[in-house]
């Protein structure tokens, strides 16, 4: 069976057919035959050159000893161990330590292809090139944030100003207030619409039906003019007005303050003839259940909200399972309980779909007990089934909640990454200007 040679790291001259390159320090003695295997790559073409074109090794390599036919390269010699690996086994894995963009780099140098990375190396690529990127956005905000830029109009100063003031709570001291009072005016608004609700603060209208009590109703007025006016700066002040009504938290922002005019003219129009009144109230109330919306509005000033939201984003494949486990549990269980509590004459499950109830309520471990068995086998057949839920509710919690720890200790690393690099911008371009001033 034939065997592919191994690199050699020894001194002394090459034999026929080899070839000797100093990587950083590190001298390696590789063999033509091997090299050629990827006869684009810059080793190959050392091989071929001839030793006496001296302007083609100097385009190749950094330096050349023709006595000992030794070439010298300023790389990293960690990262040319891998390197070499695909002329002995077809593939190149990154170890660790060793910066996968940094490598990437190499890789060019050497003219190896990046199909020849094994499939983890490129699923730790392509994470990477996405922080990457992530921290390049982040400075580019930080960078928007910090700039001042004295040729654009006062028209165009004022909108700056304004986004940042209404975007941007760590911009200043009034972007905090701003971005604390609208957090403020949720909170009471959430509060306010639950206290509406308690018969004991309510009032009679002139047909004798408990309405809010006007305290109330002015509260939650103020909130909605609070609300309206937030919103519209923040729309006419965002520099992308389509990206803005695109937004997710932008619509909620939006269907949050709607119901509240929607229902101001009905009521108005339900004194016409064009609507009846009966019609109007019920449309007033379901727009008034839409008021819980605002609560996702606490989304747009918390950081823990929003990075919860994106680690359930990445769990949906968990999520996905756990709802597949439930789903053929409840239906199991259920039909089995149908079946085996027939037999009693004072049973409570009328038909299976009716069982779907029992089922989820006892999988999911809450248990009302307005409906249970009552048959023997029965009551084995929910101690499993509660059992099995347990189980099947227990599984993906774990990855679950590693996602938002990861997904969270990223963020940090990304925000702290971003600043440092701004930081050395900053130290750059000081240095740059201090050496022009020099001349």
């Amino acid at each position: 069976m034939w065997t592919v040679p191994k690199p050699n790291y020894r001194a002394g001259l090459c034999a026929e057919g080899e070839i000797a390159v100093n990587i950083g320090g590190v001298r390696v003695v590789l063999f033509g035959d091997v090299l050629n295997r990827y006869p684009e790559s810059r080793l190959a073409e050392l091989v071929n050159c001839s030793t006496q074109n001296s302007e083609l090794i100097s385009t190749l390599c950094d330096d050349f000893d023709p006595g000992r036919k030794e070439f010298y390269f300023d790389r990293d010699p960690d990262a040319f161990k891998c390197i070499i690996d695909v002329y002995y086994f077809d593939e190149i894995h990154i170890k660790r330590g060793i910066c996968p963009i940094c490598f990437i780099k190499e890789m060019e140098f050497w003219k190896i292809d990046q199909n020849v990375l094994d499939e983890c190396c490129k699923s730790y690529l392509s994470e990477k090139e996405e922080e990457l990127k992530e921290i390049a956005n982040k400075v580019k905000v930080i960078l928007e944030d910090m700039e001042v830029d004295q040729c654009i109009t006062r028209t165009q100063r004022c909108q700056r100003f304004l986004w940042r003031l209404m975007e941007k709570p760590d911009s200043s001291l009034p972007a905090r207030i701003i971005a604390i009072a609208s957090f403020l005016f949720i909170l009471v608004s959430a509060v306010v619409m639950c206290v509406g609700t308690i018969p004991e603060l309510q009032v009679m209208d002139a047909e004798g039906k408990l309405v809010e009590h006007p305290t109330l109703e002015a509260i939650e007025t103020v909130c909605m003019l609070w609300f309206t006016t937030e919103f519209f700066l923040r729309l006419a002040s965002s520099p992308n007005k389509l990206r803005f009504a695109l937004s997710i938290m932008n619509i909620i922002d939006f269907m949050a303050i709607m119901p509240f005019y929607v229902v101001l003219a009905l009521t108005y129009l339900g004194t016409t003839s064009i609507m009846e009144l009966a019609n109007v109230q019920q449309a007033v109330q379901a727009l008034r259940i839409t008021r819980i919306a605002r609560i996702f509005k606490l989304a747009r000033h918390s950081s823990g909200l929003q990075t919860l939201t994106y680690a359930l984003k990445n769990s949906l494949k968990e999520l996905g399972l756990l709802l597949m486990y439930m789903g053929v549990g409840i239906f199991v269980f259920s039909a089995l309980a149908y079946t085996m509590e027939q037999s009693h004459p004072e049973t409570l499950f009328r038909s299976i779909p009716q069982s779907f109830w029992w089922a989820i309520i006892t999988m999911t471990t809450v248990g009302y007990g307005d409906i249970y068995p009552k048959t023997t086998l029965g009551k084995c057949n929910a101690a499993v089934s509660f059992l099995c839920g347990v189980i099947a509710i227990a599984l993906p919690i774990h990855p679950i909640i590693n996602n938002f720890v990861i997904f969270y200790n990223k963020q940090k690393v990304l925000e702290t990454a971003a600043k440092h690099e701004v930081e050395l911008m900053e130290l750059k371009s000081g240095k740059e200007t201090r050496r022009r001033n020099s001349y």
